[in-house]
């Protein structure tokens, strides 16, 4: 039987990367609403209850208006805003958060997708917390780069137009008033008792992301090791497809670059340390909109339909 899938705000940057990323499959028919009636919120509303799956690309409060119009109890519903990640009654969308998580979202008819930022901020620490290495009181900071296609459609078009003309526009650093939207589900899921500091940057390339966690290994109340950590972030993700640590070394590389990942579903941890200064450094790489957005959603819909991820 093949699913009927209706993404709403599909013409939005990560709409259209699920739709292009269904197109082609024969086990989902994605349906779209006439262009002359995107506004319309009767069609809006017909479609949203004659599917048996809605992926939410809108702003938080267009989506709260579209679960308010969904009336049917069979339509099972993603949504990629922010509007949902701690709500009682929804699903967080990260898969690999624990070992029945996949369950969880399979069994769910309301997930909320992680962002991108929070993905690799709860990949790197709850794992820590929960393996009681890292304190729920810690307070950890984190920073990050991420592509521009984050921004939306407006920051691509201001980078690839009128920014981009400017050489002097390469890097944009933001979220100064530490209120950043995705800080509520960062905290909520990693375990720590109060949201990390966060100061987030953009960088002049459309796609991929870095995010590094510094830790001061002196200042925490057990004694940890790097290698400890990367042990712990390993036995979590042993097995998984799409969340690989990657080796524990004393010999860092030179770089890394933020797009290695880009177009794929992939997410990558790395733990950085030096015994000597008692210091170390968790990073995270992925594509903002591959296990960032729109291919993690994706994934989601594969667990809640039963389809092939």
């Amino acid at each position: 039987m093949t699913a009927k899938i209706f993404i709403d705000g599909e013409h939005g940057t990560t709409g259209l990367l699920i739709r292009d990323l269904l197109r082609g499959r024969h086990d989902v028919e994605v349906v779209s609403i006439a262009p002359e009636k995107r506004k319309d919120l009767a069609e809006r509303k017909r479609l949203l209850n004659a599917v048996d799956l809605a992926i939410l690309c809108l702003p938080d409060d267009a989506a709260k208006e579209s679960v308010a119009m969904i009336e049917n109890t069979n339509v099972r519903i993603i949504d990629a805003s922010t509007a949902h990640r701690i709500a009682p009654g929804w699903v967080f969308g990260f898969p690999e958060l624990t070992a029945a998580q996949s369950e969880l979202i399979s069994n769910s008819k309301r997930v909320a997708n992680p962002g991108c930022w929070s993905t690799c901020f709860i990949a790197l620490m709850r794992p820590l917390v929960n393996a009681g290495l890292i304190p729920k009181e810690f307070a950890a900071t984190t920073w990050g780069v991420s592509g521009y296609s984050g921004g939306g459609r407006q920051m691509v078009e201001a980078f690839e137009t009128a920014w981009g003309t400017n050489a002097n526009t390469k890097f944009i650093a933001y979220g100064m008033k530490l209120a950043h939207k995705h800080l509520p589900e960062m905290q909520h899921y990693s375990g720590l008792t109060h949201a990390p500091v966060f100061t987030p940057s953009v960088g002049a390339f459309r796609q991929g992301m870095l995010v590094e966690i510094p830790l001061p290994l002196w200042a925490l109340p057990t004694p940890v090791s790097g290698a400890d950590l990367h042990a712990a972030l390993h036995a979590h993700y042993a097995g998984q497809r799409f969340v690989s640590v990657q080796p524990y070394t004393h010999e860092p590389p030179a770089e890394l670059d933020p797009e290695a990942l880009n177009d794929t579903n992939s997410l990558e941890l790395f733990v950085f340390d030096n015994p000597k200064t008692q210091q170390a450094v968790l990073m995270a790489r992925h594509d903002n909109l591959g296990k960032g957005a729109g291919r993690a959603a994706v994934q989601n819909m594969g667990l809640m339909l039963g389809l092939a991820i």
